[in-house]
């Protein structure tokens, strides 16, 4: 009986300890620094000594870094007091020249930049722990650490925040938020620009299909969808961007899902026969892309509240699309749809090789197709 009270105890006491790691993570999570945080303070003319721009997304930095190179300083104190360096001009990939730029002093009186690029290259660091326990009055050294972060277990690292330095973490979206990012993005450019323009439902989907979550692709292609637009255009629908990005507005991934839902054998096998034969719909994001629908859809069937706001909250989805699963839930059963994703899990093992000798993505989307609708 002791031992086993005790057992109890070290589970109890084991949970609580992970408990108290996760409140602890969660806050440090939540004190991070984000790109807009950064954006504010340096627009609001509050400089770190230094700071560390890093992360798998290069937009952020990218953004960031711009706006210290061209906004901070004018063109006459730019001239004297901004300092670029790039990483690969480093002799042995060592940052101490860019030390001993940033121990200089402004030579118009006011803030002197030094502007680190691809500092991903740089690979001796040990000038810049000693810089920060005595940094420069007046500078804002600025590193640039594109595609990952710096090697954490560095002591420098793990002391950096502690000496006054500011972190920033360009993370990659995850693939379920682009869609809303590109919404939040475009209306954010409509409001900066004073235009009144809708934007269509399904627009910001297509362009997170066709484009990944790559932000600067999809930052380019917005711009030239306003760049483009007609004079007399009142909404950024399909055709505007069939025109000026590329996409069709027929043979697209939603459109093959909305066939799917109708039942109409006849578009989905059109729309995969055009898929087959473009590059810019590889098989394997379109199944993503479905195989997240029906996983919903199986998720939908067993809700409580089926009213759209809830649904919407439930699927982490916007509430005009609630009613597609509605739709799709009166063609396809719980039973079916569960039946259904095994085929998507099926056709993906054998579009990688397994179990299939020889079929090729339109003998394999043809066949998935008579599945789902049969």
């Amino acid at each position: 009986m002791y031992l086993k009270k005790n057992h109890y105890l070290c589970l109890i006491f084991v949970h609580m300890r992970f408990l108290c790691i996760c409140v602890r993570i969660y806050a440090m999570l939540c004190e991070m620094t984000t790109p807009d945080d950064i954006l504010r303070q340096l627009k609001s003319g509050q400089y770190p000594p230094v700071l560390l721009l890093s992360g798998d997304e290069p937009y952020y930095i990218d953004l960031v870094s711009d706006f210290i190179e061209h906004n901070i300083l004018d063109e006459a104190a730019a001239a004297f007091d901004l300092t670029v360096i790039y990483g690969r001009d480093l002799a042995g990939a060592d940052i101490a020249p860019v030390i001993a730029a940033a121990r200089g002093f402004s030579m118009m009186g006011g803030t002197k930049i030094v502007l680190v690029k691809e500092a991903q290259t740089i690979k001796k660091w040990d000038a810049l722990s000693l810089y920060l326990d005595n940094p420069q009055p007046g500078t804002l050294l600025a590193i640039c650490h594109k595609y990952g972060a710096p090697d954490k277990r560095l002591a420098l690292w793990k002391s950096f925040e502690k000496k006054g330095g500011v972190q920033v973490v360009s993370e990659k979206l995850r693939d379920y938020k682009v869609a809303g990012w590109i919404r939040d993005y475009m209306q954010r450019r409509l409001k900066d620009e004073g235009l009144n323009l809708r934007i269509a439902d399904r627009v910001p989907e297509q362009l997170a299909s066709y484009l990944g979550s790559d932000l600067s692709s999809i930052v380019s292609a917005v711009d030239k969808l306003l760049i483009g637009r007609p004079a007399d255009c009142r909404e950024i629908d399909m055709a505007l961007v069939e025109r000026n990005v590329g996409i069709s507005k027929d043979y697209n991934v939603f459109e093959l899902q909305d066939a799917l839902v109708r039942g109409d054998v006849l578009k989905a096998n059109r729309i995969t026969q055009y898929f087959a034969t473009s590059k810019d719909h590889p098989m394997i994001k379109e199944l993503g892309i479905l195989f997240s629908f029906f996983q919903n859809l199986m998720l939908y069937h067993y809700l409580p509240d089926k009213n759209e706001r809830a649904v919407a909250s439930a699927l982490g989805i916007s509430p005009y699309f609630a009613k597609d699963y509605a739709t799709a839930a009166r063609r396809f059963s719980a039973m079916k749809t569960l039946r259904i994703i095994g085929y998507f899990r099926d056709t993906d093992a054998r579009m990688k090789g397994i179990n299939n000798p020889s079929a090729k993505d339109p003998d394999l989307w043809k066949e998935l197709i008579y599945k789902i609708l049969h």
